[in-house]
């Protein structure tokens, strides 16, 4: 394992994973110098019902009921759009909310009762520099697919949205009964890899609810596209289980792209961990497993974003690792990867998702108890105070 000088930007209090919680051993990181966040870098923001509101830490936001997943006000999707020289832009699907923009420090909210009210969220991509998304009804959860107004309404069933930045609204470009002839039906998840769609639809009864599988291309332009053009827009074709699957399958952490396996060369790999690639302004993210037998340690969960000039990965419990150089700023330590520390969360509290915009990161947290989520927000913080006035 290459030792290299690893910076670590760390809270007043030290930090610990919360499936460390035993050994009270932080995820490793060598030769790390401490770095200081203060009040004068960083700031808090939790998510309401309409909006997103400062707070001085997360447990002091308001309490919100534990609710599944799928129903909470949490971002659940995040990435940057393509790095251009005067584009810094990035977006977060915030799930029954609407689309966060961030652009520098600047963050703007696009809420939409229509479409999020009653439906799930995420899955953010992009279409050149168009944040995609989808939305579904989650059949165990939402009571709203209970109402005789849901199996009579086939133009309800909403599956792929675009968000125009410009015009800050979300519309629909293909609807589930676009790739569907089955009644009721939810395309709950997909897999989109630059060419086709991969997509698992679940169909809603009285009797049982059932899982089918279809792969779509669109014929035209997709952004060109609308659920009333659909149906001559697209090819549809019928696909299986297995290959949803392995479209969606976990991959060696050995087969990682090698920028990943360089950022985290100063990590621990004799620990398990999954990690969530994406690439900025891309298609879907690849899950990367790095598997340990007869390991007693919890798998650790990380999200990674690879950028035209940066490249950074987030762990669960706020260390982050960044090498490269984030936009009008030098390279960081020559080249070299820089561990970064967030602030400690509560117990019972993790980072999920980030982006960088510009030098400032957002890093999504959330309150959790197994599949439920209670309160959620994202930090804030300048990485210009925290971490380029002090390295070179």
């Amino acid at each position: 394992m290459n030792k290299l000088k690893l910076v670590i930007l760390s809270a007043v209090i030290p930090l610990c994973l919360p499936c460390c919680k035993k050994n009270n051993n932080n995820i490793p990181a060598q030769n790390a110098v401490s770095v200081e966040i203060t009040k004068k870098n960083h700031s808090w923001y939790y998510f309401s019902s309409l909006s997103f509101n400062q707070t001085d830490k997360p447990q002091n936001a308001p309490s919100q009921a534990m609710k599944p997943w799928t129903e909470t006000l949490r971002i659940s999707s995040a990435n940057n759009s393509a790095e251009a020289l005067d584009n810094i832009t990035a977006y977060a699907i915030v799930n029954r909310l609407g689309v966060l923009k961030f652009n520098g420090d600047e963050i703007f909210l696009s809420p939409d009762v229509t479409l999020f009210t009653d439906r799930t969220a995420g899955n953010l991509v992009f279409m050149g520099n168009v944040p995609l998304f989808s939305v579904y009804k989650s059949s165990f959860f939402n009571d709203t697919i209970v109402d005789p107004d849901y199996k009579n309404n086939d133009s309800a069933h909403l599956f792929l949205v675009q968000f125009d930045s410009t015009a800050k609204i979300s519309y629909p470009l293909i609807n589930s009964n676009n790739i569907t002839s089955k009644k009721n039906s939810e395309v709950t998840d997909f897999y989109w890899n630059g060419r086709e769609w991969c997509c698992s639809i679940k169909t809603i009864s009285d009797i049982k609810n059932e899982f089918s599988y279809v792969k779509f291309r669109p014929q035209i332009p997709l952004l060109a596209i609308s659920p009333a053009t659909a149906d001559s827009s697209i090819f549809v074709e019928e696909s299986d289980v297995d290959t949803f699957r392995d479209c969606k399958k976990q991959i060696s952490y050995k087969d990682a792209p090698d920028r990943i396996k360089k950022l985290l060369a100063g990590f621990d790999t004799k620990l398990p961990f999954e990690i969530n690639v994406k690439n900025a302004g891309g298609f879907s993210p690849r899950i990367y497993s790095n598997e340990v037998s007869n390991s007693n340690e919890k798998e650790l969960h990380a999200t990674a974003i690879l950028s035209q000039s940066w490249s950074a990965a987030l762990f669960e419990d706020g260390t982050l690792f960044l090498e490269g150089a984030l936009p009008g700023r030098h390279i960081l330590r020559s080249g070299m990867p820089v561990a970064i520390r967030l602030p400690k969360l509560p117990t019972g509290f993790v980072y999920s998702d980030f982006v960088i915009s510009g030098t400032t990161l957002y890093a999504a947290w959330e309150e959790t108890a197994f599949y439920k989520t209670g309160r959620a927000g994202f930090l804030q913080v300048n990485l210009d105070r925290t971490l380029y006035s002090r390295l070179i």
